[in-house]
């Protein structure tokens, strides 16, 4: 399994639901399990997922605040 396409696939999922959202904040892991709840996945793999959707909406987050920034000036 290619990681970082399905981590990009999941974070585009997440971010366009509210409720999705809202449950990864809350209990990322339990939220990644539901949204691959078709593939068999240790847990190593799972952590590596959740941790990759978390830096990548993180770095998203950023580069929109950065974004704002310029617009100020």
């Amino acid at each position: 399994m290619d990681i970082v396409a399905k981590v990009n696939e999941l974070v585009e999922t997440i971010t366009k639901d509210e409720k999705l959202m809202a449950q990864f904040k809350k209990d990322p892991v339990k939220a990644v399990q539901g949204l691959v709840k078709g593939l068999d996945l240790d847990d190593e793999v799972l952590d590596k997922l959740v941790k990759g959707i978390q830096g990548k909406m993180g770095a998203d987050k950023v580069a929109g605040a950065l974004s704002g920034l310029k617009k100020l000036f």
